[in-house]
């Protein structure tokens, strides 16, 4: 995870930092990430929790797909947008759109995915205790994706020269799942040619750690 402040934030902070990036941007889903697609195009839909949801992209190419998908930010605009697109593009009664400031409360359920897409932030989050409890709402079978910055990208709102970014290997250590129960699919470094604002490309590294439930 990207370095992030030491003191924990009051919760109105992280909500207003957030509230601020999202109504800055122009509404709309956008384009799904691509290593979600890769890792899971090939499943059969049932339910799935997008941690951090943002524009939407993920959860509404989830939903296209079958999925039942609930999908939670701290932003309440985000999620808001999140619903309306769904029930705009006829998605309304696959998505469930939830705010949560995951510091503090943790949506309800069990699930057969859950995706945490850049789960990145600039104030202080007990993120191993997040990614701990995403994996214990797991369905036997069940799979957690966790993709992490590798590299910071030119249009990256951290440009912090000193950001350390932990490999897959050093996630899956934090987190301290039993591997009897837990059993790491993958973790690796892939580099892909991204696009960002603007039409601007950059060579950038994913780290990439996906985990599943034993006892399917």
């Amino acid at each position: 995870m990207v370095a992030t402040a030491a003191a924990v934030p009051r919760p109105a902070e992280a909500e207003m930092f957030w509230e601020r990036h999202y109504r800055s941007r122009r509404a709309g889903a956008g384009r799904p990430n691509a290593l979600l697609v890769e890792s899971v195009e090939a499943l059969h839909p049932g339910t799935a929790l997008d941690l951090g949801c943002g524009a939407g992209g993920d959860t509404i190419w989830l939903a296209e797909r079958g999925w039942q998908v609930t999908a939670v930010d701290i932003s309440t605009t985000a999620v808001d947008r999140v619903r309306a697109q769904a029930d705009e593009l006829g998605h309304g009664d696959r998505v469930t759109a939830e705010a949560h400031d995951l510091a503090r409360s943790f949506p309800s359920g069990t699930f057969d995915l859950v995706s945490a897409q850049y789960l990145h932030t600039p104030y202080a989050m007990p993120r191993d205790r997040v990614l701990r409890t995403a994996a214990a709402a797991l369905r036997p079978g069940g799979r957690l994706l966790i993709v992490d910055h590798g590299s910071t990208a030119p249009w990256s709102w951290n440009q912090d020269s000193d950001a350390y970014y932990p490999t897959p290997e050093e996630v899956a250590a934090e987190l301290a799942l039993d591997p009897g129960q837990w059993i790491v699919l993958r973790a690796d470094m892939p580099q892909r040619r991204a696009t960002g604002p603007g039409g601007r490309t950059a060579m950038i590294t994913d780290n990439v750690l996906l985990i599943e439930r034993a006892g399917a």
